[in-house]
């Protein structure tokens, strides 16, 4: 199988960080945001809400454009089987860290994927378990003064000065963390019809 040279590409997600990823496949790639309301439904469960978001971002982006490949995602962080998800606010993100110090959060982040004529190849839920280190109130305090996370599941980011709230991150798609699984983007991909690492056009003369 080829790959499709011609065949749009959509990430339908308003992140920068799942935008930054997606390039270092070298494809080129539009962006829609979906715009969703993120709300978990009453006593629906962690694995369910991401599989729902991702699937609702991906069908309302490949709505609007049926002839594209749409790649759609959602993260949460659960403690103690309770969903932790964008803290929007201050005193929301001191808590959320508050609870995860010293303790293991999973942090879920769903992939989908729609190929043209909004076919959904599949829907994935990626676990990845981080072991934070025991933080008072003052370190996390100074966490949050440095670094932007009211918009991030979980309250921090490891891509950031957030590591250095860990003592250990286990997963096997490393970048689900960051907010998309790239291994597993890539094979939704390849059953979408498009094939990784593309060929390059030969050079002209």
């Amino acid at each position: 199988m080829h790959a499709m040279s011609t065949q749009r590409l959509i990430l339908g997600s308003s992140s920068p960080h799942r935008r930054l990823l997606l390039t270092r496949f070298g494809l080129p790639f539009e962006v829609d945001v979906p715009d969703i309301d993120e709300s978990p439904l009453p006593d629906e469960r962690p694995e369910a809400l991401v599989d729902r978001l991702a699937r609702q971002k991906t069908v309302t982006v490949a709505e609007r454009h049926p002839d594209a490949i749409v790649i759609g995602s959602d993260q949460v962080a659960v403690l103690d089987g309770r969903i932790y998800g964008k803290p929007l606010v201050h005193t929301a993100a001191v808590e959320q860290l508050r609870r995860a110090s010293g303790r293991i959060v999973q942090f879920l982040t769903a992939v989908c994927v729609a190929a043209p004529g909004v076919r959904i190849i599949d829907c994935v839920t990626v676990t990845t378990a981080v072991q934070f280190r025991q933080l008072d109130v003052a370190e996390i305090e100074d966490y949050l003064a440095q670094e932007s996370v009211l918009q991030c599941a979980g309250s921090f980011q490891s891509e950031g000065l957030g590591i250095s709230l860990c003592e250990s991150i286990s997963s096997n798609d490393p970048t689900a963390l960051v907010g998309l699984p790239l291994i597993t983007v890539r094979r939704l991909l390849a059953t979408a019809g498009l094939r990784l690492p593309a060929p390059q056009p030969a050079a002209s003369n």
